[in-house]
């Protein structure tokens, strides 16, 4: 995969020249031509690391390679170039030094960040310190001394090789490790030597180790010293898991996660770059929620020791029904505080953003779920819900569903309680996909349409008004609104921040006040058309017509013709909101229902009455939140 580094490549370069102190994993040059070139012996052979390398020689090297060499990798390792070549390659001139370095030769991409270090030798600073002023050429060869040693530098260069197909945002996620890697060795030099001890470590193996194969040379390496060690470490990390939390020096822990790596290990196949991930989070508001994806004790990897306070405050209010902004108040934090520790665990794989969880929500089985019947997800389905099967649960999601349509207030408590947790596992495993209903403010153009065509065929709801009160109950359209007609009902979301935690078995509430769009419509025609008939006597005063008439002016001359054929815009306060969210933009098909009633305070019953009293102006649909969808759709 273009995710996985080939070798990570340790450079050292200082005033006695550069030198590729360690690479990891070990291949080498000589190795892989060994059944092959009869100069085996003298390729496995430590070059000489004072011999002047002839340009010959290194023309003529790729003509003696494996055709899997020639292209610079094979079996996920870097294969074909020479370490001194690479020492060469990547010693850069200090103009290079402190800014992004990337290099592509074949089919590999070597990037990594050049770190100049300042170097002052502790003999030389002792001695400078520990001399008596006895005369004045004395202290200023001293001085000078003491000068001399803080001008001396050394580069140290770590290098990662990657496929030349990686994107740009892995590439930037190695870039940004080797650059903390050089930070730390770069802080842990000045406060103790460190950076200097190992590569005097390193190189002092080489040279005792010169008639050894190199590979036995970096395998000794990576026992004596501690870096060699975490920098293995760190390769194999990244080509497992994308997490790191490596210690240096035992003193500085650096944690980094490779997105694009870590997301895999909830959904296989997914490419989730940091970009995406960032398009999330800026999305972020108070009324989402959080789903951890990992248990408790997988947390603390992602943070280091002095964020882990905050972090427990948030996991001990965490609870999948209620929203950010109710977790925050819980756990005595401010909202700002909540996003930065909920935008650290949606980055590092730990969790996941979605809408907490209630009766409301309306979910359907994702499109790209892995549900084929050797799916390992089946068996961990099962071992987690004793007796229950996968496809018989999801089989109900099958078409839009909402969970208090699978509820029934006979159901005793457990059951709910178990139906919550079905469909939190589910949406960890990314086998559930949330659609959301939007508002899209569209009016017809038709002048004709109200009286002269609202008695066809079709039965237009709430345009015909020479039809009985029979014929309206056995008319399906007219026995109740659009809304009505769909899959799922509708009542209020639960409030979550009462209810406790789902593992307690609690049920969700199944006893709100549902909205009942049939009669309500009855009622609000019937009262209209006898207000038409009677002279608008809704009116309690001309000041309201007068409002009634300002409100409309809002509307070009189409769209107020349109909507004054609606009966319930002779109604002052069902108006007055439409024309209020219509001027906030909510009827845009940019904002759902859950982020209306949050920022303008209403109930969903209030909201859904709106809709339905203005249906033949407003178009809904249900789809999903493409902030969230988006981290869970990219291949």
């Amino acid at each position: 995969m273009e995710v996985n580094p080939l070798a990570v490549i340790l450079v050292y370069f200082d005033s006695k020249g550069d030198r590729l102190l360690y690479r990891y994993p070990y291949q080498t040059l000589g190795q892989t031509l060994k059944l092959e070139e009869p100069h085996e012996e003298q390729l496995n052979k430590k070059r000489n690391p004072f011999a002047v390398a002839s340009t010959d020689d290194l023309l003529q090297t790729p003509t003696h390679q494996h055709p899997t060499q020639a292209q610079g990798q094979g079996q996920g390792q870097l294969q074909g170039f020479a370490d001194d070549v690479l020492s060469a390659l990547f010693a850069v001139k200090p103009q290079l030094c402190n800014q992004k370095f990337e290099l592509k030769l074949n089919d590999v991409r070597f990037v990594s960040h050049p770190t100049l270090i300042s170097v002052v030798p502790a003999v030389t600073s002792n001695s400078a310190s520990n001399q008596t002023t006895t005369s004045g050429s004395n202290a200023a060869s001293s001085s000078m001394a003491v000068t001399v040693a803080k001008k001396q530098q050394m580069l140290i260069n770590i290098v990662f090789a990657l496929h030349a197909q990686a994107s740009y945002s892995i590439v930037k996620c190695y870039h940004e490790l080797s650059k903390r890697l050089g930070l730390a060795l770069k802080f842990e030099e000045q406060r103790s030597g460190y950076l200097t001890e190992q590569t005097a470590y390193m190189a002092r193996t080489h040279d005792e180790q010169q008639q050894q194969p190199l590979e036995r040379t970096f395998e000794l390496i990576a026992e004596r010293c501690s870096l060699a060690k975490a920098l293995k470490s760190i390769c194999n990390d990244l080509c497992t898991t994308g997490l790191l939390s490596t210690t240096l020096n035992s003193n500085l822990t650096l944690t980094f996660c490779l997105p694009a790596k870590a997301h895999q290990l909830h959904k296989k196949g997914s490419m989730v770059d940091p970009e995406t991930i960032d398009r999330c989070l800026r999305a972020l508001k108070p009324y989402h929620g959080m789903l951890l994806l990992v248990d408790f004790a997988e947390l603390l990897d992602c943070v280091p020791p002095t964020g882990a306070r905050m972090l427990w405050q948030l996991v001990d209010a965490y609870n999948p029904l209620i929203s950010l902004q109710s977790m925050a108040s819980n756990a005595d934090l401010s909202i700002e505080h909540v996003y930065k520790l909920v935008s650290h665990l949606v980055y590092w794989a730990k969790a996941t953003i979605i809408y907490p969880l209630c009766e409301t929500n309306v979910y359907v089985i994702a499109p790209d779920a892995p549900l084929h019947t050797k799916s390992h997800l089946v068996e961990k389905f099962s071992t987690r819900f004793a007796g229950m099967s996968l496809f018989e649960v999801i089989s109900d999601f099958s078409l839009p569903t909402s969970i208090g349509h699978l509820t029934t207030p006979l159901q005793q408590p457990a059951r709910q309680g178990i139906l919550a947790q079905m469909v939190l596992w589910m949406l960890q495993h990314h086998l559930l996909m949330q659609l959301h209903t939007y508002v899209q403010f569209m009016p017809s153009d038709d002048d004709e349409f109200g009286d002269s065509a609202s008695c066809n065929q079709t039965h237009m709801p709430g345009s015909c008004d020479n039809l009985t009160e029979e014929e309206r109950d056995e008319d399906p359209l007219h026995g109740g609104s659009i809304l009505s007609m769909s899959s799922q009902p509708l009542p209020m979301p639960v409030n979550a921040n009462r209810r406790p935690m789902v593992e307690d078995h609690d049920s969700l509430a199944s006893d709100n006040i549902a909205v009942q769009p049939s009669s309500s419509h009855k009622s609000n025609f019937s009262m209209t058309a006898s207000l038409s008939t009677d002279n608008c006597d809704s009116l309690d005063s001309m000041e309201d017509e007068q409002k009634l008439k300002e409100l409309l002016q809002v509307f070009n001359d189409a769209d107020r013709a349109a909507i004054r054929r609606i009966p319930a815009s002779l109604n002052v306060d069902d108006l007055s909101l439409l024309v209020k969210l219509y001027q906030m933009g909510y009827f845009k098909s940019e904002h759902h229902l859950e982020e209306i009633m949050y920022f303008e305070n209403l109930r969903r019953s209030q909201l859904l009455q709106l809709l339905d009293k203005f249906r033949d102006v407003l178009i809904i649909y249900e789809t999903e939140d493409p902030a969230i969808a988006s981290m869970y759709n990219n291949k």
